[in-house]
């Protein structure tokens, strides 16, 4: 897949927003599974990993995943200078984001929930885990600051 699909990447945030695939470890109990969930809807989208050790975005499984695929500030860093395979994407102002774009929300102690936007219509929809939800109004959170990821394509 040469081009990010973004309908392919809220549709996978619909259908396991409320709930876990199997396929993939449930962070919940470790420090939270919503950039997980992140990665996973980008994989989606996408159809491509980056197999590099430390700063890769890949999931085998739980012993066996680069730090992008599950922690905020690893995500955003190979998300926005990631030049090989895999999604990349540019930061941009939370307002100017599509569908399939993430948002990484502060609560003021530095960035530590990302989120999927899922819709525009009427303002910023997101879907997440941790705090499960689908459709959410980006709004409803209380955070100091937020910070936006368009991803801008998909190398092979």
């Amino acid at each position: 897949m040469p081009f990010y699909n973004r309908e392919r990447a809220v549709a996978y945030a619909h259908r396991w927003a409320f709930s876990r695939n199997p396929a993939y470890y449930n962070f919940d109990a470790i420090g939270g599974d919503c950039t997980n969930f992140v990665s996973q809807c980008l994989f989606a989208g996408s159809g491509r990993m980056h197999y590099r050790k430390v700063y890769g975005w890949y999931y085998n499984d739980l012993n066996d995943r680069a730090p992008a695929w599950s922690s905020v500030q690893y995500l955003y860093r190979f998300l926005t200078t990631n030049l090989g395979s895999g999604p990349y994407g540019v930061p941009q102002p939370v307002e100017t984001l599509e569908p399939g774009d993430v948002v990484q929300l502060d609560f003021g102690e530095g960035f530590a929930h990302s989120l999927l936007v899922v819709s525009v219509r009427g303002g910023i929809q997101v879907a997440a885990h941790t705090d499960d939800s689908d459709n959410r109004p980006l709004a409803s959170y209380q955070y100091t600051a937020a910070r936006g990821v368009h991803i801008a394509g998909v190398r092979l």
